[in-house]
């Protein structure tokens, strides 16, 4: 190889950067890689598959030379500024035509700026966004591009080579324009983070309301994951309770702390949900209880202040894990109507043609929210292209129908029970709001306009009112 170019490059060899190099590798491409860590070139090439072309280097004008033009190279660096030094480092290296792409988790309004920026120079620049953590990025990640459709051809092969297959079918499509892929990917992680707070309080709803221990945690989940909940953090979820602790030999999810970290990608979703504007509670309120997490000296404080009620729900066992079941699907859907509801009103709103039909498709393998329901999903837009809230779909609304009613009991034993249950609860108030043709909002425009004059619309005719309301005392 000593006199050929390279098909790719890479810049940023962790994990998930070699990951991914390998997987081209794999497929027949030649690729090359630079990291500063000189450890980390040397990993890469030690872990590249006999007969495969790989190269690590330490030195980035090296690696550029060495590519194949129209260049085509990824970037897998922390996001924010890291990705804008790395893109200065580079431009002096790059002529016109070639493809830049930023695989990490980038907020889309920086690969807005970023794709600007570089057009003006005839560089191609991509957001992509990539889901599967370490291995799925070595043998099948679900790949989220957006951009420049021009430069999408470019490494359009190379993508759909490594990319998860669902029936033969790549998990990777041209998502949109300008920030779509990031934009996708933000949201993709905010249902992430809604489902598995939906799990935290199945897993709660069985262990403190029905006594449940981790064998039997492993089997309700591992049984759940066999049916109409089969996805893959269902999956890990019940490999998760079998866990034992090499310190202890006691069960590792019993030692594990209960301070959620995250990375903020969660929050990222919710703050430009509420800017559109459009309703993602389910979201918001996973974000919520990751925070209220953080105060365990407030919450074992508050726990001596405020003596629970009795946690014990007083059913048949089995009727309980059914009505959880039911629960955990309703909400998962939920989860999904309203982040798939964001990727719509967002992609008007900022012109960026985001073809949901794709993204659900993209969304099938790899990724961290790939489920069975995708599959629903895939249907009801081959039904509606323009389906503006997958609930409005009539395949949908029967699932919702069939367990509304063990949605609402779980619902309700929760809340006397004192088990905490925001996911569920947030998910039914946005259910039954947005299936009110008359909502109490009207009382709430008579008093924007009772203190602050801010009008109000009628029912019975057009235009825009203003009362001077009277004072009744």
């Amino acid at each position: 190889m000593a006199n050929s170019l390279y098909d790719f490059g890479m810049i940023g060899l962790g994990v998930m950067g070699r990951n991914l190099l390998l997987n081209m590798a794999d497929h027949g491409f030649s690729v090359i890689g630079f990291d500063k860590d000189a450890t980390k070139t040397g990993a890469l090439e030690s872990a590249a598959t006999p007969g495969t072309t790989v190269k690590g280097v330490a030195d980035l004008a090296a690696m550029v030379q060495q590519l194949e033009r129209p260049r085509k190279l990824m970037m897998l660096v922390p996001a924010g500024q890291p990705v804008d030094d790395v893109i200065a480092s580079l431009l002096p290296l790059l002529e016109p035509g070639d493809v830049v792409i930023d695989g990490g988790n980038s907020h889309y309004t920086d690969t807005l700026r970023r794709v600007k920026y570089l057009r003006e120079k005839n560089i191609h620049f991509m957001g992509i966004g990539v889901s599967g953590g370490e291995k799925g990025a070595r043998t099948g990640p679900s790949i989220m591009p957006g951009g420049d459709l021009e430069a999408y051809a470019k490494v359009k092969p190379m993508l759909e080579a490594i990319a998860a297959k669902v029936n033969g079918t790549p998990c990777v499509a041209y998502l949109g324009k300008e920030g779509a892929g990031h934009y996708v990917k933000m949201v993709h992680n905010g249902i992430e983070y809604a489902i598995m707070q939906l799990i935290s309080e199945a897993y709660t709803l069985l262990k403190k309301g029905a006594g449940l221990d981790n064998d039997q945690l492993h089997k309700v989940f591992d049984s759940w994951n066999k049916g109409s909940l089969q996805s893959f953090l269902v999956e890990i979820t019940a490999d998760i309770f079998l866990q034992k602790d090499d310190k202890t030999n006691a069960r590792l999810v019993d030692v594990i702390s209960d301070k959620a970290g995250s990375k903020g990608t969660g929050k990222w979703t919710s703050q430009d949900a509420m800017e559109l504007p459009v309703a993602v509670p389910v979201i918001d309120t996973a974000v919520a209880m990751r925070t209220i997490s953080g105060y365990k000296d407030q919450r074992l404080a508050a726990e001596q202040l405020y003596p629970a009620p009795d946690a014990t729900i007083h059913l048949n066992t089995e009727q309980w894990i059914q009505q959880v079941h039911d629960a955990l699907y309703f909400a998962t859907i939920l989860s999904y109507a309203q982040g798939l509801a964001m990727l719509n009103e967002g992609s008007r709103e900022l012109q960026m043609e985001i073809p949901l039909p794709e993204v659900v498709k993209v969304w099938r393998g790899g990724c961290i929210i790939r489920s069975t329901l995708l599959e629903v999903f895939t249907q009801a837009y081959q039904q509606n292209t323009e389906l503006a809230n997958i609930l409005l779909d009539k395949g949908v609304a029967s699932l919702v129908t069939s367990v509304i009613a063990n949605t609402r009991s779980v619902v309700a034993h929760a809340a006397n029970a004192g088990i905490p249950a925001a996911g569920f609860m947030s998910a039914l108030s946005y259910f039954d709001a947005f299936r009110t043709g008359r909502m109490a909002t009207n009382l709430i425009q008579a008093q924007r306009d009772y203190f602050g004059a801010h009008t109000y619309q009628r029912t019975d005719m057009a235009g825009t009112f203003h009362t001077e309301w009277e004072h009744h005392n």
